[in-house]
């Protein structure tokens, strides 16, 4: 099970000594939003499931900030800018009882600590949403990631095998990882 913390609404001190203020994302996040997506490599962009650089998906993250069921967390620099994003959807139907997270984290604040605060944050903000048990889904090739969530408690559930394509065209596989929350 996944230990509670407080990330949510706080500065986030990261180990090369910078820190961030960890909070959801607004509606004047707008602009903010879309120049975190144009700060992502063209890796980076390979591997998302939404697409950063598109602005309608831009609005839809941001008109998303008022959805009962989606809660959605930044990571702000000192400058205000916005340097990573993470969000936890919960599911309908039968699977209500589980939130889906997704994050990234702009490339000049990896291996901070950055990731392990948000991932943190986010799984609460989930718990919040009334989530038991939330899952995240990456590309097998994101070890980074998956280091994170194992740390936090998740477990591999299974793989699944040339399940996405990438945004050249290549196939790839997705790792499934869950905890649970809350019994």
């Amino acid at each position: 099970m996944v230990q509670r913390t407080d990330a949510v609404g706080s500065v986030a001190f990261l180990k090369d000594g910078r820190q961030v203020h960890i909070r959801p994302l607004q509606e004047d996040d707008r602009e903010a939003l879309a120049a975190f997506g144009k700060s992502l490599s063209k890796n980076d962009l390979l591997y998302l499931e939404d697409d950063f650089t598109n602005p309608e998906m831009i609005a839809r993250l941001v008109n998303a900030a008022r959805a009962e069921n989606w809660r959605q967390l930044v990571a702000l620099s000192d400058e205000g800018q916005i340097v990573a994003y993470a969000a936890a959807i919960r599911m309908p139907g039968w699977s209500h009882h589980v939130a889906d997270i997704r994050l990234i984290v702009t490339p000049s604040w990896r291996r901070s600590g950055l990731g392990m605060h948000l991932a943190q944050a986010i799984v609460e903000s989930a718990r919040e949403l009334g989530a038991a048990k939330v899952s995240v889904d990456m590309l097998a090739a994101q070890t980074a990631g998956q280091a994170i969530f194992s740390r936090l408690g998740f477990a591999v559930e299974g793989q699944l095998v040339r399940h996405a394509i990438d945004r050249d065209g290549h196939l790839q596989d997705i790792v499934i990882m869950s905890a649970f929350v809350r019994v």
